[in-house]
Order: structure tokens, then C-alpha cells, then sequence
């Protein structure tokens, strides 16, 4: 399907440029607006009202008021409301591929992925709304009955990041509307207008006012600040860098805050001698060039055994070689720009530092000249403490490394700060449960180059952060435990 440029403009023409509170679309306080762009063409695509710290109050101010309401509210009017925007996210597929295709950049067939993938978190978790049991038992030495309930955590901060705008908008307001919290999202910079399309998808399929409030803007400390200072909010929820993980963990400590933070990552991709080299390959080119490599699940240091490493690098390196860097609407796309100008210096910045160090460069390594933050799909040759290894990479570069055992390929996947995902290609699962139990990550992906699922835990170890999003866990993350102690009721028979 062409999109036409007449297209574009209806559809962007169609989304909020207001802050959303209390069910209002507003203009900020400081009659300020910030632009977003387009990173294929850098051309301004609309304008959005920039938020300031009394507009995120005001968010706060209406997510409490309506804070005890929603939680007595019945988990099936909830689980409702999450069907219904599913159902509505679902019809408008094409509106949400595009929009995210048009401010993050990532072509229409990966953009179209991720609304299949966001939307499945709607579903999810309107099916665990009501099955988010409690437990009613005997006290072991019998004198009292005892009950467990599991209670909202009260109004929560969901802090977004940019590189997949639908689904981390998604993963976090789905659970947090199916455990009865209120909430103040606050999407990323780069990529807000997604998430003001489906805050508006929300209203529409049923939420009351001030169940969710959206406050876009360019200064996020000045929102996050005031909220987690304010004794009302009861959770932070912050998909990002483990540089601001950190001190947003530092900011919570303050008032005791529930937090989940999905951090940073450095995934390896361990490829043995026995593995079959053209599914590794098909897995690796999924693994690095979902989102352009700009994901933290991507694969950023490729362990491949040394019998097949000189074979697995040339078929992965023509693999990423016929991929075709065009701006995500154009139907020959294959790969889409990175997401602005200073991310692909960095890439390029670590491409050099890599190749000064003594990398060789298979193919790619250069920006792609021309409009746009283009880089081409790079395959590079490293060795033992080469700098890019240590580097979460976030783009289209793939640095190979070489070992001679297992006992070696778990040292060099553990050497790492993270801990968020890793892939294992071998035909011997003993083999795969043998390093997986001794690998330090929290996602393990066995001949298979994309795992994420709604109905999975996301979530890793070490400095990749922790709590976990999706499957079972994921609800109870906007949950808190109440005990209930009952006298014994046959005492006064």
C-alpha cells in the first residue's frame, strides 16, 4: 500500500496535541509547544504542548481523585474497557503503524509487528483482570483463618521510552488498569504522538476521567520531580538508560516508592558449533536489526564457536548487506533511520573506537549519506576486549567475537553489567540448559531470535534492573499485599 503524503497529514493531523487531564485535552501552562520530528527526512512533523511541573501536578491532582473510585471499580468493567481498546487498537492498525513508522522511523512491516505485539497486552491482561486471585487458608497450628488479598498500589508514574512507542505505552497501562491504579504517563520526547493517539483510543473504548492523564514535554525531570516528591504518588514504572534507572531509584527511595525499571541491556548471541548456521543467521539478523538494533533486547556481541565462525560471519554479513535503508513508508524499506542525529554519531563513535582498536569491518560502517539519520547495517570482526563489547550499541552494528568452549562462552556472555536478554543457537538442549542456568540474564531466547510475548515476564538482572512486565508477574507490579488475620471461628463453639 503507497502512503501518499496527503495521508500522512490527515492521519497527524488527527492526534491530540494537548496535555490529557482529567479527560481534557489542554494547552500546557506555560503556553509553550515543542516540536517532534521525522528521523528519516529531520523535517518537523507537528507541534505538542510542552508540560510543565504544574501541568504534571494537575495530572497527579486529578489521578488521586479518582483513585479510590477506580479501585472499587469491578475487575470486569475493567477487563471491558481493556477489550474494547484492544479491539479499537486492532481496527486502527494502519493509523498506529504509520504514526510510528513517521516519528520513530522503523518500516511499515516492523511497525505493523509491534501494534500486533502492543495491542496483545490489552487482551492479556483484560483476561487476567479477572483472575487475579487472593488465598483463603488455615493457619498451621489451626487457631485462626487467614486471608490474602491483593490491592491496587494507588496512582502510578509510567515513564515511556521512545524506540517502540506503542507497546511500552501498552505494557505498562494495561496491568495498571486491570489492578484498578491511576496513572500519569509521560511518553519520550522523541516519539509522544503514538502514545496521545492511544490514550485517546482509551477514553474512547471507556475509561472514566482521570484514570489515565498524559503530560508529553521536553524536560523530564521536571515532571518526574514533583511527582515522586508528592506523597500521592505510590509507584514509578521507567522503561530506559540504567544512567536515569538510577537515579530515578535514588528519587523513589525519598517516599518509599514501588518501582519497576526496565533498564539497559547487552544482549549475546552464542552460536555453537553445532548449531544449524543458516537458522542462526536468520535468528541473528532478528535478534540485531528489530527496530534497527535501537531495542534492548538486541543482540549486541556475537559469540560464535570457532569451527563455524568464519562461515557464520560471512552469511550474516550478506544478510545484512542486501537490507535497504529507506525511509519506513517507502514499500522497499528493510531498515529505517536511527532515531536522530546525535544517537547516530554515537553509533558511528563506537564503530570508529571499535575499528581503531584493531576490529575489521565485514561490511558497512559508515553513516548513509543523504537525508535523514540513516547508518548501514555493519558486521564487524572483534576481539577479546574490544571497547564496543562492553557497549549497550543501539543500532545496526553487529561485533563478532570467537571462543574455543562453553566454559568460555559463559565467561564472555557474563561479562557484562547487564542482564536483560541473550540467545543460545545449538542443537543439543542439554547444552542450552547447561549455559542458560549459568548465564546472568533474565531472558533467554533457545533457536529463536525474538521472544517477547505479553503472556511472558519482560524484565532482567544485574543492571538491567528489575521487576518484570507481562505474563502472570506483570500485575503484580501495581499491587500491594494485604494480610488478614480472622479469630478462629469454631473457638466459641
Amino acid at each position: 500500500m503507497t502512503v501518499t503524503a496527503q495521508r500522512e497529514q490527515e492521519l497527524l493531523a488527527s492526534v491530540p496535541t494537548g496535555l490529557l487531564i482529567n479527560g481534557e485535552w489542554r494547552d500546557a501552562s506555560s503556553g509553550k509547544t515543542f516540536d517532534v520530528h521525522d528521523p528519516a527526512t529531520g523535517k518537523v512533523l507537528t507541534s505538542l504542548q510542552d508540560a510543565t511541573s504544574e501541568d504534571a501536578l494537575a495530572a497527579l491532582d486529578a489521578a488521586d481523585a479518582v483513585q479510590r473510585e477506580w479501585a472499587l471499580s469491578a475487575p470486569r468493567d475493567r477487563a471491558e474497557i481493556l477489550r474494547r481498546a484492544f479491539d479499537l487498537v486492532t481496527e486502527r492498525a494502519e493509523d498506529f503503524a504509520l504514526l510510528m513508522t513517521l516519528e520513530m522511523g522503523k518500516p511499515l512491516a516492523e511497525a505493523r509487528g509491534e501494534v500486533a505485539y502492543g495491542a496483545e497486552f490489552l487482551r492479556w491482561f483484560s483476561e487476567e483482570t479477572v483472575r487475579h486471585y487472593g488465598r483463603y487458608f488455615t493457619s498451621p497450628e489451626g487457631k485462626n483463618k487467614m486471608i490474602v488479598t491483593h490491592k491496587p498500589v494507588g496512582p502510578s508514574l509510567l515513564i515511556t521510552p521512545w524506540n517502540f512507542p506503542l507497546a511500552m505505552a501498552t505494557r505498562k497501562v494495561a496491568p495498571a488498569v486491570a489492578a484498578g491504579c491511576t496513572m500519569v504517563l509521560k511518553p519520550a520526547k522523541l516519539t509522544p504522538l503514538t502514545s496521545q493517539l492511544f490514550a485517546q483510543t482509551m477514553m474512547e473504548a471507556g475509561l472514566p476521567a482521570g484514570v489515565l492523564n498524559v503530560v508529553s514535554g521536553t524536560s523530564a525531570s521536571s515532571i518526574s520531580g514533583p511527582l515522586m516528591k508528592d506523597r500521592r504518588l505510590r509507584k514509578v514504572s521507567f522503561t530506559g538508560s540504567t544512567p536515569v534507572g538510577v537515579r530515578l531509584m535514588k528519587d523513589a527511595a525519598e517516599n518509599v516508592l514501588r518501582t519497576s525499571m526496565e533498564l539497559g541491556g547487552n544482549a549475546p548471541f552464542l552460536v555453537f558449533e553445532d548449531a544449524d548456521l543458516d537458522a542462526a543467521v536468520q535468528g541473528a539478523m532478528a535478534a540485531k536489526m528489530r527496530n534497527m538494533g535501537e531495542a534492548c533486547t538486541a543482540a549486541n556481541r556475537f559469540l560464535v564457536h570457532e569451527a563455524v565462525a568464519e562461515e557464520f560471519t560471512q552469511k550474516f554479513a550478506d544478510a545484512m548487506k542486501a537490507l535497504k535503508p529507506l525511509r519506513g513508508t517507502d514499500p522497499e524499506s528493510t531498515v529505517g533511520p536511527i532515531i536522530d542525529g546525535g544517537a547516530r554519531d554515537d553509533v558511528h563513535a563506537l564503530v570508529t573506537e571499535a575499528v581503531d582498536a584493531g576490529a575489521d569491518v565485514v561490511t558497512g560502517g559508515a553513516p548513509v549519506e543523504g537525508d535523514g539519520y540513516f547508518y548501514q547495517p555493519t558486521v564487524l570482526k572483534v576481539s577479546s576486549g574490544s571497547p564496543i563489547l562492553g557497549q549497550e550499541i543501539f543500532g545496526p552494528v553487529a561485533p563478532v567475537i570467537t571462543f574455543s568452549s562453553e566454559e568460555e562462552a559463559i565467561e564472555l556472555a557474563n561479562a557484562s553489567e547487564y542482564g536483560l536478554a541473550s540467545y543460545i543457537y545449538t542443537r543439543d538442549v542439554n547444552k542450552m540448559f547447561r549455559v542458560s542456568e549459568q548465564i546472568e540474564f533474565g531472558l533467554v531466547g533457545f533457536n529463536a531470535g525474538v521472544i517477547s510475548n505479553a503472556s511472558a515476564p519482560f524484565g532482567g538482572v544485574k543492571q538491567s534492573g528489575l521487576g518484570r512486565e507481562g505474563g502472570a508477574e506483570g500485575i503484580e507490579e501495581y499491587t500491594t499485599v494485604q494480610y488478614i488475620g480472622i479469630a478462629d471461628p469454631y473457638a466459641a463453639q
